[in-house]
Order: structure tokens, then sequence, then C-alpha cells
């Protein structure tokens, strides 16, 4: 078992790779009396054509999504979810482009949930009947969404920055596609992407180290692991596919999201390092003490506004969400603080600062932790133990010069305003 240091955070990490390929990594806590359990595997609605053995699947959009709902039904008849509530534990599952990830926490009987999370994630169970009955409800899970109006504004900004990504379709598929479902495709994808090479286990919090790779070691004896898929993708143009788009919701207050789009093969620096210098940009132009945010509030055109970043494949997009009641005066000051933007050393600074507290915060809470490492080991793969250090020799220059080589004007913008009577 191998033994990494957080440099910085006053934590250890164990990591340990089984013979079948699953990666294993613990993070005990002896201040902490809860443990936070995930066992992920690298498959979410990113995958949605592959080969295998010179064979060709097109699964229905969606079928990672449903293969989530349906893990939670075993053979046995038991609810995975009474069996968690009534060893005083929660459990949930969700699924993203790029993941599926089952956890459980909680506070007692460890090695139990363990356990059973193992067993129940490695035993599926499809047929035909209980398939069907699953797309009534996420049938209705997929409307709940689009009555959601933050939920329609990043679904339509995307179908305008991408023309071929699955990013530009909601991780649950859509009605028709759901329809399509068969177990024989569930089966397909589970047997393909739930092999333990492409699998983790990520627990952190309060547990015994020798306890877990126990429990591990024991339920997984008799998984092996199976040649990757190839996966098949469409090319992504590089411009967006609208540049404008207007949505006419039921709302009180107007939003704006835009998205910039930008090649990642322009760029030198690896990927977390180039993600930390887009976060330490976009705290400087539009972060809590800028100055866009003070002027935008005081002249009474910002309500609120956040950013995030997606890296995908081979771009990286830089999206931005506001809420204003002069929508399009707000819009037009973003885009003049983007053309005219005044970069300052002293505020680069302070933003690598802040970087580096959050990253020792999120150290006091047992699940902000799992977060950020499980979010690093499913986008690149890897653990980054020296992120503090990377942070500390990130220069301005280098900013500079990763920011002159963005085409800002290859964005998007999706405004949703009140419908009209």
């Amino acid at each position: 078992m191998k033994e990494i240091e957080l440099v910085g955070l006053d934590k250890k990490v164990y990591i340990e790779k089984l013979n079948n390929g699953l990666e294993i990594y613990l993070i005990p806590y002896d201040n902490k009396k809860n443990y936070y359990i995930s066992y992920t595997t690298r498959y979410g609605s990113d995958i949605n054509s592959f080969k295998v053995n010179d064979k060709e699947y097109n699964p229905p959009l969606g079928v990672a999504h449903y293969l989530e709902h349906k893990m939670f039904e075993e053979e046995s008849g038991i609810d995975p979810f009474t069996f968690f509530s009534e060893t005083g534990t929660d459990a949930n599952a969700a699924t993203s482009y790029d993941n599926t990830q089952y956890i459980c926490y909680g506070n007692k009987n460890f090695k139990e949930n363990l356990r059973y999370l193992i067993k129940f994630v490695n035993s599926p169970f499809f047929t035909d009947e209980n398939v069907e009955k699953e797309k009534g409800i996420i049938t209705e899970e997929i409307k709940m969404y689009r009555d959601i109006p933050d939920y329609k504004l990043e679904m339509q900004l995307r179908e305008c920055l991408y023309h071929n990504s699955p990013r530009r379709i909601d991780i649950a598929g859509t009605v028709e596609e759901i329809e399509k479902i068969t177990k024989e495709d569930l089966y397909s994808c589970y047997n393909n992407f739930y092999s333990p090479n492409n699998m983790f286990i990520l627990i952190v919090g309060n547990f015994n180290i020798d306890e877990a790779l126990e429990v591990i070691k024991e339920e997984l004896k008799d998984k092996h692991n199976k040649p990757s898929p190839d996966i098949i993708t469409k090319p992504e143009q590089k411009e967006v596919d609208k540049p404008f788009y207007t949505l006419e919701e039921n709302i009180d207050i107007p939003k704006i999201g835009m998205g910039i789009k930008i090649p990642r093969e322009i760029f030198k620096q690896k990927d977390m390092e180039l993600e930390l210098y887009l976060d330490i940009f976009s705290k400087m132009i539009f972060g809590p003490s800028s100055t866009f945010r003070e002027r935008t509030r005081s002249n009474k055109l910002l309500n609120d506004i956040y950013t995030e970043i997606e890296t995908t494949g081979d771009y990286i997009v830089y999206y931005l969400y506001a809420t204003s009641t002069k929508v399009d005066e707000l819009i037009n000051e973003i885009n003049k603080e983007i053309i005219a933007m005044k970069l300052d050393k002293q505020d680069f600074e302070r933003a690598k600062k802040v970087l580096i507290a959050n990253e020792v915060k999120a150290t006091d809470s047992i699940e902000r932790m799992q977060n950020c490492i499980h979010d690093d080991l499913v986008r690149f793969k890897k653990l980054f133990p020296n992120r503090i250090e990377t942070i500390k020799k990130l220069s301005f220059s280098t900013l500079k010069e990763i920011i002159n080589k963005i085409d800002f004007g290859n964005k998007c913008t999706v405004k949703m305003i009140k419908k009209r009577n």
C-alpha cells in the first residue's frame, strides 16, 4: 500500500490497486465521527457509443442514468435504501457526464455498510418487467427538471455551445430515448463499464484502514478486469453552435447564461494547472471583491453571479450565470468587462491566497474533502498531493499568456426573460 501526504493539508492518502485493477483511496480522520464511502465507475452520459471486439454498440441516450436507478433493485427484493436506513446510514447515487457514483455515509456499522455497498453495486438484476416499470419514473423526472428555470437555462446554453458533444444532451436522456431502453442495453453497458479496472473506491473519515482493505479485498476477490471498450466520439467544431438565444419563462427576475468555448489544444499547461489559472482569472474579474461586481451592484444591474469551469475532451468551457432586473444592460457590462479587462498582479496574488485557503478549509469537512478528491480522480484519473505547492508556483506572466490565447468572442449567451402575457 502506498502512503502519500497531501502537502500543506496535514492529511495522508493510503492507496492500493488490486490485481483486478480496482483503485482504493483511503483518507482517515481521527477527529471526526463520520465516514463517507463512494464506489465509482468512470462511466457517465458522455459515453453513448462504443466498440467491443469490433462490434459497435449504440445504446439509447440516458442508459448510464437508467443503470444507476436500476442498481437499487435487487433480486432478493431487499431495498438498499431500507438496508442503509436500518443501520443508521444515509445512501445515495449520482450520474454525471463522466461518472456514476454510489455512496453511503454515517457514523456506525462501517464494515457492514461497506460490504453491502460493494455487494449491491456488483449484483445487477435487470428483467423486462423491472426495466419497463422504471420508464415512467424516469420520464417524470425528466419532465420535472424541464420545468425548472435554472435547469432550462443550462441545457439551452449547452445546446448553443456544442454541435455534437453528448454534453448538449440531458444526462437522463430524452423521453423518446428512454422508451427504447431494454435489459440487454443495461447489461451490455454494465458488463463493459462496471469493471474493476474502470472503477475506484474512495473512503474519507473515521474508519479503520485495515478493516476497509479486508472487506474490499474479500468482496472483490472474484471480480476480474476486462479490456476497456473503444469509445466512439463525434468531432466537435471549435465554434459555438449559436451565439445568442432568448428564452421566455415564468420567472420574476431575468437570468443570463454565458459560455466561452476554448479549444484545449492551444495550451501547453496540464489540465489541473490550467483550471487553477482560469479559476484565479474568474475571481479577479467577477469575484466577490472584483471592481465589476462592485460597480454593477452599486448601479443596481447585478443581483447575483457565479462562474464554473468544465473540461471535456478537447475543450474547456468557461460558464457564467447571473440574474438581473436589467438583463440587457448587464450583458453589455459583462461583454465590456471581457473586452477591456485589466489584470492586476496584486489581485492575482490575492486570488491565489483565496484558493489556498479554500484547499485548507476543505479538509475540515469530510464531504468537501471527498468531493475534491473524487473530482480529480474522475476528471484527471489521478491524485494531486501537491495542489497547494502548485498554486503557490502559479505566475502572473503565465496567466496573462493564457488569457491572451483565449478567443473570448467564441461564446454564446442565453437570455431568460419573463414570459409575455
